[in-house]
């Protein structure tokens, strides 16, 4: 058992606003963290769009070649998201946290002393962010460069897929500098100043929508580019994100104190191997769900067109409903890790079971709309006419489960980033593969094929594999939770 001081034992009615204050901070912070998961979705959509009005080909190239971009994306973003809880932990530790007394209760440093700690090592956490994302680009790079080759073994047209490596091999040169933007935002999000992060991807939508004009149809005298004009255009947007996000995280009050490219150059091996520790699970973890569900798109194929467009007005709802909860669980983290550093495992467990609980509690709201109003929703992407028939009401079939699964959706992705704030990474990884892939995966196979459920088969199998994580990830923190710093150090 923790023996922390007798002020983590309060009255009910103290206990009570505890818990009021904690959601509110959560809300506080989460808020702005969705919106920007939105405004990044944003992006993607302006892509899309002016893809499309290019022309069919492109767009189905760039769809296959964003789905390899994304991949490497995902295994490299582990490192610089687990910048987060290691400087949320070093928060909590040196007392700048709602916690400070009981940090400042275990040291006979100064506060000046205790400040020029506390920026020295979140420096240290950020500076080996940025050289995390040095390593792992080669090796990332190495991957987009045979994007042709990977297309042609899955199947794919031959004209589509070297029309894709093209857009690859465009938009890798913004690979880096969209990794070193979510080394910034942790750091900024760790110290809890979301807002930053999120000033920058409303400009940068404004940005990226000015560069696929120009570049992908050729106006204000750039040339004609098509396909490869919009993965510059995309590159061009992450390296205009990550400048404008260095240029504010050396100018912003709160944040320019820590001076994050002093002696940029040193190593502090302790803490560049710590991120890779977490990080690399922390990528894993999210290469599994979107392998899953990614997957169940590739099984829609078998049933026909309208199986695959159902699906995909289907999967884009929840998506939006889903960045609520993350949005509120990437502030978990910051907000478990600052407790868990400052030795409070009251409030670390209270800052966990308030997000999953708030989580839930908007994932019910969104059910409840679902159940309510299926076919109004899904006809917002596909105008209500009887040619769309078919399809739309495939999409209701799909809503109906999708409206099942919101809490459990909402459930597994605060207990996961919960976790990470106690600095586990390793086991959510292995709840969140074998929840998708040994339960999830097998579900959807059996429903959707040996049962010939088709395509709401596979959706009762997305359903089960979501149900599976979320239990097994809300449990891992609500046992782990009770002893958080013996994983925090």
């Amino acid at each position: 058992m923790l023996n922390l001081p007798h002020s983590n034992a309060r009255p009910s009615r103290s206990r009570h606003g505890a818990w009021q204050l904690e959601a509110r901070e959560l809300l506080r912070l989460g808020i702005p963290l969705a919106a920007t998961q939105l405004a990044q979705m944003i992006i993607l959509a302006t892509d899309t769009a002016m893809l499309g009005h290019y022309s069919k080909n492109a767009l189905a190239s760039a769809a296959l070649g964003n789905t390899i971009y994304f991949l490497a994306w995902l295994l490299g973003s582990g490192l610089p998201m687990a910048v987060s809880p290691v400087i949320a932990h070093i928060q909590g530790e040196h007392g700048a946290s709602p916690w400070k007394r009981v940090a400042l209760h275990s040291t006979s440093l100064e506060p000046s002393a205790i400040r020029a700690r506390d920026h020295r090592e979140v420096r240290a956490a950020v500076r080996m962010g940025l050289w995390s994302v040095a390593i792992a680009t080669p090796p990332l790079w190495l991957f987009l460069l045979f994007t042709r080759d990977f297309l042609l073994a899955l199947g794919e047209d031959p004209l589509l897929s070297a029309s894709a490596a093209i857009f690859t091999s465009a938009i890798l040169a913004g690979l880096p500098f969209a990794l070193g933007f979510q080394v910034l935002r942790s750091f900024s999000t760790a110290l809890s100043r979301p807002l930053p992060s999120l000033v920058v991807m409303v400009l940068a939508i404004i940005f990226n929508a000015l560069g696929d004009y120009s570049l992908i149809f050729g106006h204000f005298g750039f040339p004609r580019l098509g396909i490869m004009g919009a993965g510059l255009a995309s590159a061009c947007s992450n390296i205009f994100s990550f400048v404008l996000m260095l240029a504010l995280m050396l100018s912003a009050k709160g944040l320019k104190q820590y001076h994050i490219l002093h002696r940029l150059g040193r190593l502090h091996a302790a803490t560049l191997a710590e991120l890779f520790r977490l990080g690399i699970p922390i990528g894993m973890t999210m290469v599994f769900e979107v392998l899953f569900f990614n997957g169940a798109l590739l099984a829609m194929g078998a049933f026909g067109t309208a199986s695959i467009a159902a699906h995909q007005i289907a999967v884009t709802i929840p998506s939006l409903t889903f960045m609520v909860p993350l949005g509120i669980g990437m502030a978990a983290t910051v907000r478990v890790g600052m407790a868990t550093g400052a030795g409070a495992a009251n409030s670390a467990r209270r800052a966990g079971f308030t997000a999953i609980a708030m989580g839930a509690a908007f994932m019910s709201m969104s059910a409840i709309l679902l159940l309510s109003f299926p076919r109004a929703i899904a006809s917002l992407w596909l105008p209500d006419i009887p040619e769309n028939s078919d399809v739309l009401t495939l999409a209701v079939h799909f809503l109906y489960v999708a409206a099942a699964f919101q809490i459990a959706d909402g459930m597994q992705v605060t207990a996961s980033l919960s976790l990470r704030g106690l600095k586990d990474a390793r086991w959510p990884m292995w709840l969140a593969g074998a929840s998708y892939w040994l339960a999830g995966a097998p579900m959807c196979a059996l429903l959707g094929f040996g049962l010939h459920m088709q395509g709401f088969g596979i959706w009762l199998g997305l359903a089960f594999g979501l149900f599976v994580a979320a239990i097994s990830l809300t449990t891992r923190f609500v046992l782990l939770s009770k002893h958080p710093v013996a994983i925090g150090r």
